[in-house]
């Protein structure tokens, strides 16, 4: 068979068909469950043609992660602006449809994928990453009526991840946490945060 000769054009297309594609089914089933294989076989190309898009899969996965932000941000929009929806209800529908992201479409990193994209990264792609995880927790909190401060975006990703990545992590990560009370420990972090945020919204109004 002749080898195909792609475009430049066609090249960005197609990469782009895959990171959104990768998007899609690690938003639905996980990113630990989402394999190579399922990406390049939907968008229809080869393996070998695969990587050299991509020479492994944590390079995708950071590209999807990227494609995502926007989205999730909008998301949070739509929260605030639900008239149904309560300041506190919308925050905590917010941060609970990201700790089970798989029922909302959201992809979220557990810690061993956050390991192995951070061996994968070079120092000044690590820094972009961090850019670009900073804007976004940024523009959440603003979403949320919250002025942000580099302090303030820093204690919000952190608890979100936190909560997050726990999620996941139970039991097989974290043996010793007791699965069963997983669900109660999400909705007490979850509480906890948006105590927290609550307290910044309103000292922002001072």
């Amino acid at each position: 068979m002749p080898k195909v000769a792609y475009s430049e054009e066609d090249r960005q297309r197609i990469r782009s068909e895959l990171v959104k594609t990768g998007l899609e089914l690690m938003s639905r089933q996980g990113i630990q469950h989402t394999t190579v294989e399922q990406i390049y076989k939907k968008v229809g190309i080869s393996r070998t043609f695969f990587y050299s898009f991509f020479p492994a899969k944590e390079d995708l996965i950071v590209e999807a992660l990227y494609l995502q932000q926007p989205r999730v941000l909008e998301y949070a929009r739509k929260l605030m602006n639900d008239p149904g929806l309560s300041w506190r209800d919308g925050v905590r529908q917010f941060l609970h449809d990201c700790c089970y992201g798989e029922k909302k479409g959201i992809a979220v990193l557990t810690i061993e994928e956050q390991q192995q994209i951070f061996k994968r990264l070079s120092g000044e792609n690590c820094q972009i990453f961090r850019e670009k995880q900073r804007r976004l927790f940024g523009q959440i909190l603003e979403c949320f009526g919250i002025v942000s401060s580099t302090e303030r975006i820093s204690l919000f990703t952190n608890l979100s991840l936190t909560a997050m990545v726990i999620r996941r992590a139970v039991p097989h990560t974290l043996p010793f946490f007791v699965p069963e009370a997983m669900d109660e420990t999400i909705t007490f972090q979850i509480e906890a945060i948006t105590d927290a945020l609550e307290a910044m919204k309103n000292s922002s109004l001072i």
